[in-house]
């Protein structure tokens, strides 16, 4: 998943000296950026393991991802509270701590077998991840020379993507891997409670395991808090911000952000279900977690391919091209069988990738300096990846999972009406009056 740019953020500075000193942090950041892709894509991992410990439902079990991104809802305003009080580096921190905090309280949750407290941990991880991507993108920007900090930025997105594309593959054999010989539905009462305790524990091994790691790097960012000399950031105007949406371009925009992501988190979530189905692939759990490689993969390989192409050609055109893609690879998904349906849905990842930049672009054209309260408002609205999928879910519950990809269907067509629409010119707002002034051509 793409990374969210600061919220409401970008008015730190460092001296060149402060810059050079913090440089050795850059290799920490790049890590955080391949954390936080890997533990979002590993809630695709997490819910056929939850659906079949809790004989959920399949909008029972995608309450994985609202719990997940409601934290983008939540958290982001309160976030940009936290650096604006006690800056980046120490907010860094207390995101990774929170991040940290998140993957222990598997533990508990394992042990009280109710699937409630596997999301209540997921949201306090998912908020600590929003805090520190709040602060993410001007930190890397702040982790050397600033002639270089797009590369950085660049680099550090290459590293996300990885993390997107690996966690899933190897969390599907820790996960998935370890198959239960008993059926959860055939047990009651105490034997159930122990049985899904047992079980449980698969889940909280890899997340302990991730919390060591998030333990160290909080540790590294520590040490180096007072190395990084920065101004204090402005504070976000919380009513100039969502005021923002009055404008057409920044308000559907903020639209299309809700839709993409909500559209790419519900296709992760219900691939490994679709794969295993009889008339798809009919392949195993982990086998069907390991293609999701192919899936996040492809949308790395995508951003290399797309940036290219978004240099010759227009971005809202570019835009409206791949989510008509996208639309006809979900309309061959369902209605074709075996390897063709469940590949058109995997190759969907591919053209995922270059949305939620160009999204972001296009919907901040003309912002000037009001850019960064524009960001906070589009950081919210990836709540979407917290409501389309158990959308989904209850619509394959009612029918099947063929027919519940109309819901991904009808983002991407609003995503496509979008990019049409954002080819037309924008008026910029005017950085010192903040009215908008005359036309300017994309």
């Amino acid at each position: 998943m793409a990374m969210t740019p600061g919220a409401g953020h970008t008015g730190a500075t460092t001296t060149t000296q402060g810059a050079q000193a913090a440089g050795s942090l850059a290799g920490f950041v790049f890590a955080l950026f391949f954390v936080f892709g890997g533990i979002t894509s590993l809630n695709d991992v997490l819910i056929p393991k939850l659906k079949d410990l809790f004989t959920l439902s399949n909008a029972e079990v995608l309450l994985v991802q609202s719990a997940f991104f409601a934290a983008y809802f939540l958290i982001s305003i309160p976030a940009s509270a936290i650096v604006h009080r006690i800056g980046y580096m120490r907010a860094a921190v207390v995101g990774l701590l929170t991040m940290t905090a998140g993957c222990l309280l598997f533990i508990p949750a394992a042990s009280s077998s109710l699937f409630v407290a596997f999301l209540a941990a997921l949201f306090v991880l998912a908020s600590g991840i929003t805090i520190v991507q709040v602060v993410a993108n001007p930190l890397i920007s702040m982790l050397g020379k600033p002639e270089t900090a797009s590369s950085r930025l660049t680099f550090a997105q290459a590293f996300n993507s990885l993390g997107t594309a690996l966690f899933p593959y190897i969390g599907s054999a820790l996960i998935l891997g370890q198959l239960a010989s008993v059926d959860p539905r055939t047990l009651s009462g105490a034997a159930l409670d122990a049985f899904r305790a047992t079980e449980s524990w698969v889940v909280v091994h890899t997340y302990i395991g991730i919390s060591i790691t998030l333990l160290i790097v909080a540790a590294a960012v520590f040490s180096q808090r007072n190395k990084l000399k920065e101004a204090p950031a402005e504070k976000m105007n919380v009513a100039a911000a969502f005021g923002l949406l009055k404008r057409p371009r920044f308000g559907f925009g903020t639209l299309g952000i809700f839709l993409y992501v909500g559209a790419e988190v519900t296709i992760g979530s219900l691939l490994v279900l679709y794969l295993i189905q009889q008339d798809t692939l009919a392949i195993s759990q982990q086998a069907a977690g390991k293609l999701l490689l192919w899936y996040w993969g492809g949308a790395m390989v995508g951003r290399f391919i797309g940036a290219l192409i978004l240099r010759i050609f227009s971005p809202g055109k570019v835009l409206a091209t791949v989510a008509g893609v996208a639309i006809l690879l979900l309309a061959v998904s369902a209605s074709t069988t075996g390897a063709v349906s469940g590949w058109a849905l995997i190759a969907i990842g591919l053209f995922n990738s270059i949305m939620f930049p160009t999204i972001f672009t296009l919907a901040s054209e003309g912002l000037g300096r009001r850019a960064a309260d524009g960001s906070g408002v589009i950081c919210m609205a990836i709540v979407g990846g917290a409501i389309l999928p158990p959308l989904a879910g209850w619509v394959s519950d009612i029918s099947t999972l063929r027919i519940a990809l109309i819901v991904p269907a009808i983002a991407y067509a609003l995503i496509l009406i979008f990019g049409l629409f954002a080819t037309k010119p924008v008026a910029p707002i005017d950085a010192a009056a903040g009215s908008e002034t005359g036309p300017a051509v994309l």
